[in-house]
């Protein structure tokens, strides 16, 4: 494909991230609401982590972590540190590698 053919992407209106990303649309964030009430503290509990591990996950893939065998716990722990959230236990270690197994 010649150079001239190729056409760059727009640049962001707004980004959470540290380096600049680039994306196809404006981004803007959701609205937060409340978890529904009344569920077993188990589920709240279950909610949490995949919301961080979400997060965890993200971060990794926009730092170049690609592969599930290249987050180790101290890849992910560091990358916790540096977006600032709590380090992570080994069992949402475990579930930030799914999630990036089934990103692709």
């Amino acid at each position: 494909m010649p150079a001239a053919a190729l056409k760059s992407k727009p640049l962001p209106t707004q980004s959470t991230a540290k380096r600049s990303v680039l994306f196809d649309s404006p981004y803007t964030p959701t609205e937060k609401r409340p978890l529904p009430a009344g569920r077993p503290r188990e589920w709240y509990v279950t909610h949490n982590r995949r919301l961080k591990a979400m997060r965890l996950a993200i971060a990794l893939l926009d730092s170049g972590v690609y592969l599930p065998n290249q987050a180790r716990n101290e890849t992910i722990r560091s990358t916790a540190e540096e977006i600032g959230v709590h380090p992570p236990s080994d069992t949402t270690c475990h579930m930030v590698r799914a999630f990036m197994r089934y990103s692709r």
